[in-house]
Formats: structure tokens, C-alpha cells, sequence
């Protein structure tokens, strides 16, 4: 006589185990990966966004511009030449949403660096901002553009 071997009970105790492996899995693939915040101190950045959005306003008024030419692989940061004249001060964000590691900062230049040219050839390829805000004659202004640099 054949005695009949009975599965059922290995298929659930399998089922659980690879449901148990699973979620074990996700736990530590959750855990393990790094997700960036926008900015590490987003909340004192909302506080002062109607100062930023007036500064923008000024900017444009100003006839202040940000352009990419992806030819020559170079930003052009064009800032109104009586600002430059009158102390202007500040500075130049190559902003990477993706990789904060990236990111880059340069100063506003002289006077004379009207426009004012940043090579790009150095960056990865991939969405940048380019943030640009200074102070000139008492008065803060900001521009903001998003580029993308193509691969090379």
C-alpha cells in the first residue's frame, strides 16, 4: 500500500518563511538608504520666502539674467552694470537636487567680469540650479534658472 505524502503543510511553512525574507528585505533596504531633503534646513528657508520672492521681483526689474550655452559649456550670470559698480557682494549656487554632494559655490565677481562666465565643463551631467543672489546699494536681489548639462 502507498502512503500519501502530504505538501500542504511544507508549502505554508515555505510561504512564510519567503514572506518573512521579503519584508526582512525591504526592512533593510528601507533602512539602509539615504533619501536627501530638499535642503537640510528647509524650515528657515520657508520663514524668509516672501523676503526671497521680492528679491526675485527686483532682479528681474533690474534686467539681471542667468543663460546656459551648452556649446561652449559655460553659464553667463549678467548683472546690471550700476550694481557691480556700487559694492555688489554676494554669490553663485550650482545647486544638484539629486546629489547634494555636488553642489558648488563661487563668489560674485568684480566689476570688470560683466558678464560674469562660469565654466561648466567640470560638472556632471544632469539638472542643475544655478542660484545667484547679492546685495548692491542696500537693496538684496536673487535670480534663480534651472539648467541641464547634457552628457558628454
Amino acid at each position: 500500500m502507498k502512503t500519501k505524502i502530504i505538501l500542504w503543510p511544507v508549502g505554508i511553512i515555505l510561504a512564510f518563511i519567503l514572506f518573512f525574507c521579503g519584508i526582512t528585505t525591504v526592512i533593510i533596504i528601507a533602512a539602509t538608504h539615504r533619501e536627501y531633503l530638499v535642503s537640510d534646513d528647509y524650515y528657515e528657508q520657508e520663514m524668509v520666502y516672501q523676503s526671497r520672492l521680492d528679491s526675485t521681483v527686483r532682479a528681474r526689474e533690474s534686467g539681471a539674467s542667468i543663460s546656459y550655452d551648452p556649446v561652449e559649456n559655460r553659464v553667463i550670470i549678467g548683472i546690471p552694470a550700476t550694481q557691480r559698480a556700487q559694492q555688489c557682494t554676494g554669490t553663485i549656487e550650482f545647486y544638484r537636487p539629486s546629489a547634494p554632494l555636488l553642489d558648488r559655490d563661487y563668489e560674485v565677481g568684480s566689476p570688470q567680469e560683466n558678464p560674469q562666465v562660469i565654466d561648466t565643463s567640470r560638472l556632471p551631467s544632469g539638472l542643475w540650479r544655478v542660484k545667484a543672489s547679492w546685495h548692491a546699494a542696500g537693496r538684496d536681489y536673487y535670480m534663480e534658472q534651472k539648467i541641464v548639462i547634457p552628457r558628454k
